[in-house]
């Protein structure tokens, strides 16, 4: 029987998600038949390392969220200790999680952005770096954590600049108005297209996670040309990251114009019985201990 030791938990300010991810995760793997370690990562990173080595799994399946799971540094330690985790390695989860070296990327690829630019709190205060609307977002954080919009006549600028606690550097972004859609791919297949409805000002971190938060809609009504786009960048922007397992691409799709723009790719999707990928790998007739059991028997290290 494959041992697979389930992190999760952490440090980041994803930590609840984490949680719930992980605890989804170890269900579905005792359902398919694998012998389930659970280990809750803390900040003792001397503790996570000793009870992997105690515990000598032949694979790691990484259900952590935000900063130190998500951003290359515990796929680092993994491939340290030579042993197979799932999802991407070093490389694709640092770029991806650093949304200006993202985007660099995507652009090097032609793949359709919003107009973006880097700026410090002290910028942020003293102006707009954009034309209203556009969005504020920290450069390493993953579930809208941080994500503010500022539009015509908002006087909130230079109180959210004071405020910033997310880093030295801040993410601004066109806002794009119309519509969230979000496609999964599975190794080198995009799932399918998922409309993300809220009544939230955007799809924030309650949206995200609170039972109700938002409405999904599988496959999106768009028409078929912005659907096959939409699967075609996702598939062309996990692969220009490098990426290996599951990932999930973020879009904003204005239906007036007919203009579609990638966000970004999550490395690291949400897990949760309120999340986007099992319900389009169910979409497409793979269930979630099914979908569990793939990512392990993916599971590798190195880059």
């Amino acid at each position: 029987m494959t041992r697979v030791a389930v992190l999760f938990g952490g440090i980041s300010a994803e930590r609840e998600v984490s949680l719930s991810t992980g605890g989804q995760v170890i269900a579905a793997l005792g359902e398919a038949g694998f012998e389930v370690i659970p280990v809750e990562v803390t900040g003792d990173l001397p503790a996570l390392i000793a009870a992997l080595q105690q515990a000598r799994p032949d694979a790691v399946f990484n259900a952590l969220h935000g900063r130190f799971g998500e951003d290359g540094c515990v796929q680092g330690v993994l491939d340290w200790l030579g042993i197979p985790y799932t999802h991407s390695g070093v490389r694709a989860s640092s770029v991806a999680m650093d949304k200006a070296a993202a985007k660099a990327v995507f652009a090097a690829h032609g793949l359709p952005l919003a107009e973006h630019r880097v700026v410090t709190p002290e910028e942020l205060e003293a102006a707009d770096p954009l034309d209203r609307p556009y969005v504020v977002k920290p450069l390493n954080e993953g579930s809208s954590v941080g994500v503010e919009i500022l539009r015509e006549g908002d006087n909130r600028r230079a109180e959210i600049a004071r405020g910033w606690r997310y880093g030295a550097q801040i993410m601004t972004e066109e806002y794009i108005a119309g519509r969230e859609l979000t496609v999964a791919v599975m190794g080198d297949r995009p799932l399918a297209v998922t409309e993300i409805g809220t009544g939230h000002a955007f799809y924030d971190y309650d949206a995200k996670y609170a039972d109700g938060g938002s409405q999904h809609t599988i496959p999106a009504r768009v028409p078929a040309d912005i659907a096959e786009a939409a699967m075609t960048a996702a598939l062309r922007a996990h692969q220009a990251l490098g990426c290996r397992g599951v990932s999930r691409s973020d879009f904003r799709y204005d239906d007036t114009t007919g203009r579609l723009a990638l966000l970004e790719v999550n490395t690291q999707p949400g897990m949760t019985r309120t999340s986007l990928v099992p319900e389009q790998a169910a979409h497409v007739g793979i269930a979630f201990p099914e979908l569990c059991a793939w990512l392990v028997r993916e599971a590798r290290h190195g880059p």
